[in-house]
């Protein structure tokens, strides 16, 4: 059996951020992902300006496609306008797998079923053992399931349902544009160029709101293929979008037991307003190479919940997205639900 002073199940962002933080500390780290790098990853690739500076990446240095947005464009019934914003889009096939062999971490194809915790740390699935122990495996991250299910139960009104495809095209307009609550979405739909020629398209509601109506993401979809076919944005695109869910911010009070943690989708991170889930992911990561390093307090609850600086923006999108069962405060640190 192969000892390692942490193992990290999932080499996402948050499983790289926190993995490159350990390995730089000293610490012997092993990363376990059942999918072979570089891999397909749905996902808008939207980042911020936040990320760029948290992975102190170099723009100019980054191998791979990167394009910037001075502006976003939003529609929203008949309304249309520009938010001046400055963010960024990346592909997640070439981003991931940028930062997981950045991290300088053993990484291992190994898909995790059995995890075990006893007196000399824990044993993955009889093969590897380590004193801490990283869920960094996003909604089914078998960390989560093992050992925080009970202790951190996710609220299914925040379970956000995706569907999406990102394909070579040529783009109808450079600029990335986000269409809210068309048709009576509850959530957003989204046009996102990459850099060379790359375009991903999709959309995201809250799942327990299009149940409750008989609707499902695939009828949405149809009808938001024609808005950008109307607007010639996706010319000769031939669609073949693939579903998944994860969940919104929600009480993120039980992140560590012992020395378990979990971050990023594993935790429920992903922003109350516009589901940016990237930024609080790499987050997440660092911190919990900090606590194990440097034996600080682990916590995710003061991790910003919203995307947003706009107040109002937040409180329609929130309220939209979840039909406000939540309190606009729940689940929030002091300072931000003061604000809210």
């Amino acid at each position: 059996m192969e000892s390692f002073d942490a193992i990290v199940v999932g080499g996402g962002p948050a499983g790289s951020a926190c993995a490159e933080r350990l390995v730089q500390a000293g610490a012997s780290v092993l990363v376990l992902d059942r999918a072979e790098f570089p891999r397909t990853k749905l996902c808008a690739g939207w980042i911020t300006p936040e990320v760029v500076e948290d992975l102190a990446l170099d723009v100019e240095a980054y191998p791979h496609r990167f394009n910037t947005f001075n502006g976003i464009v939003v529609h929203i019934k008949r309304l249309t306008f520009t938010l001046p914003s400055v963010q960024h889009s990346i592909r997640r096939y070439e981003f991931d797998d940028y930062l997981l062999r950045r991290s300088g971490a053993r990484c291992l194809v190994h898909n995790v079923r059995a995890v075990e915790h006893g007196p000399d740390g824990f044993v993955v699935d009889g093969a590897f053992r380590s004193q801490y122990l990283v869920g960094a495996g996003g909604t089914r991250c078998p960390v989560y399931r093992t050992f925080f299910r009970d202790a951190n139960p996710r609220a299914r009104e925040l379970q956000a349902a995706t569907y999406e495809h990102e394909l070579p095209c040529r783009w109808g307009d450079e600029r990335c544009h986000l269409w809210f609550f068309e048709k009576g979405l509850p959530g957003y739909a989204w046009y996102v160029p990459k850099a060379d020629g790359y375009l991903n398209c999709g959309l995201g509601a809250m799942a327990e709101k299009l149940k409750a109506r008989g609707e499902d993401v695939k009828r949405h979809w149809s009808h938001f293929t024609g808005v950008l076919a109307r607007r010639g944005l996706a010319a000769g695109a031939e669609f073949a979008p693939k579903g998944y869910s994860y969940y919104l911010r929600g009480g993120v009070e039980t992140v560590r037991i012992g020395n378990a943690f979990i971050t990023g989708d594993a935790a429920g991170l992903a922003t109350r307003d516009l589901c940016e889930g990237i930024g609080p992911a790499i987050r997440s990561g660092h911190r919990a190479a900090e606590s194990i390093v440097a034996g600080t307090h682990y916590r995710l609850d003061d991790l910003a919940a919203y995307s947003s600086d706009v107040g109002f923006v937040r409180w329609l999108l929130e309220r939209a997205f979840t039909g406000g069962r939540l309190r606009a405060t729940e689940g929030l640190p002091a300072k931000e639900a003061a604000g809210a």
